[in-house]
């Protein structure tokens, strides 16, 4: 266990930043010193409506600077944080002290005693449990404690991988929206309060009209979201001179793609992989990337642990969750013996990079063989007429499940159904032939923005 219990190093860095700029939220700037007091004021309000060590603290709020201070402040007194999710039920709830917009106005006046803060979480404590939707659609609650919390790299740049240590170089000003309770906006926003920046509020996160709005150096991006703003700057091109770095996630980017988005965006593309279980896994940099095409299909080198049982990705790192909120089920599965079970697929190269094969899981069942639909996609974007390929099954007859390919051309080309069928024929076998392949302008994402192959299925 660290010495400094999360957020500890957050709250030192804030009451020592003085005047610095680390909140902007249009024309409003909060300053450290100012968002330390607030955190305090906040704290104290906290506790005294029973927070603390042991206690749920539920947040229901928009990004603004006093939803920042709120967040660290729930931290600060031991509570187990999470974000407010409408399909909660009462039970996951369990009994959470719920902060809204209009609570939170009535803890941010509570005097000041400027005495520093200290952290009071309890080492095997859940800090946070960070809901996310899950397989079946009801919310799955990742459950990271104090301990895990303090391990992490975000605060400690001696801790820094060297991508992030490049990564924190570019952070000036990181676009924050969305939600602080999403485990890549608040890892993020950390890094980039430690590495001198601000965080700057996009209330509306429309790519590129909020990066030249905000003058943003940082922000994160889905695969969907990125395809679209390199298509947008092909045809209508607007200034981003003063972006350097987009940290891709949600999904693998293919080879071609991630090249494509170095060429039209210049070297700022951070290609990731990481899960909420376990936070970042690797990254690759645009300086790798550069200098070293091959680095373009891969998510490069592991900064954690990784072990690859029969191409199943384990990860083991000092930080990761350690369980799923009263789910002991679903934990069983994934939290074996330390390690966390991604069910992803992988392999690695010779030079120690990460490449992706696959979700473990999202497969196509055609004659009782099992298909990935990522080991199909791949080959699907080999082609140079194709930008990106899904693939989902659907029930047959005969097949039990057959296997349907979506194709977005590349710029100017056409794509040739028969010599796709042909591409996925030789490099993964006959079962895996798509039975039909749609030509489609973009896909359609869910609202995480991450490709919704659901809604494909309506497009067939």
């Amino acid at each position: 266990m660290p010495a400094d219990v999360w957020p500890q190093p957050v709250l030192d860095l804030l009451s020592a930043g003085g005047d610095r700029p680390a909140f902007e939220d249009g024309p409003v700037v909060t300053t450290a010193s100012e968002m330390a007091g607030l955190i305090r004021r906040i704290a104290a309000g906290l506790r005294s409506s029973g927070a603390g060590p042991g206690v749920g603290v539920t947040l229901d709020l928009p990004v603004t600077a006093p939803a920042f201070a709120a967040t660290m402040a729930a931290f600060a007194v031991g509570a187990r944080v999470s974000g407010w999710r409408a399909d909660l039920s009462s039970a996951q709830l369990s009994g959470s002290l719920v902060v809204d917009s209009t609570r939170l106005a009535s803890l941010a006046v509570r005097p000041d005693d400027g005495l520093p803060l200290v952290a009071a979480g309890r080492a095997e404590d859940p800090a946070r449990i960070i809901w996310t939707s899950g397989s079946t659609g009801t919310p799955k609650g990742v459950v990271q404690t104090y301990a895990a919390m303090s391990a992490s790299w975000a605060p400690y740049p001696d801790r820094w991988p060297p991508a992030i240590a490049e990564l924190a170089t570019r952070m000036q000003r990181y676009l924050v929206f969305g939600s602080l309770a999403s485990q890549v906006m608040l890892e993020y926003g950390i890094l980039a309060l430690v590495a001198g920046g601000t965080l700057v509020v996009a209330p509306r996160p429309v790519f590129p009209d909020a990066l030249v709005e905000h003058r943003a150096t940082a922000s994160v991006i889905t695969v969907g979201k990125l395809h679209q703003l390199i298509r947008d700057q092909r045809s209508q091109p607007v200034d981003l001179r003063h972006l350097r770095a987009l940290m891709v996630s949600g999904s693998p980017l293919a080879p071609g793609r991630l090249a494509e988005a170095l060429d039209v965006l210049g070297p700022v593309l951070f290609h990731g992989y990481g899960q909420t279980e376990t936070s970042m896994i690797a990254m690759v940099p645009p300086t790798e990337m550069m200098t070293d095409p091959a680095t373009l299909a891969t998510v490069g080198r592991p900064a954690v642990e990784v072990s690859l049982r029969d191409g199943e990705i384990y990860v083991r790192t000092p930080a990761q969750a350690a369980s799923y909120w009263q789910d002991p089920a679903e934990s069983a599965e994934v939290f074996v013996d330390g390690w966390v079970r991604t069910r992803d697929l992988g392999e690695l190269d010779a030079d120690g990079y990460l490449r992706l094969l696959g979700r473990s899981r999202d497969v196509i069942i055609v004659n009782a063989q099992l298909i990935h639909a990522g080991v199909v996609e791949r080959a699907l974007v080999s082609d140079a007429a194709i930008a990106e390929a899904y693939v989902v099954g659907e029930s047959d007859e005969m097949t039990g499940e057959a296997v349907h390919a979506f194709v977005v051309p590349a710029s100017g080309r056409t794509p040739d159904p028969d010599l796709l069928r042909k591409l996925v024929a030789v490099q993964v076998g006959d079962l895996a032939v798509p039975r039909t392949v749609t030509v489609i302008d973009r896909v359609p994402l869910a609202a995480s923005g991450k490709p919704d192959k659901s809604q494909l299925r309506q497009l067939r």
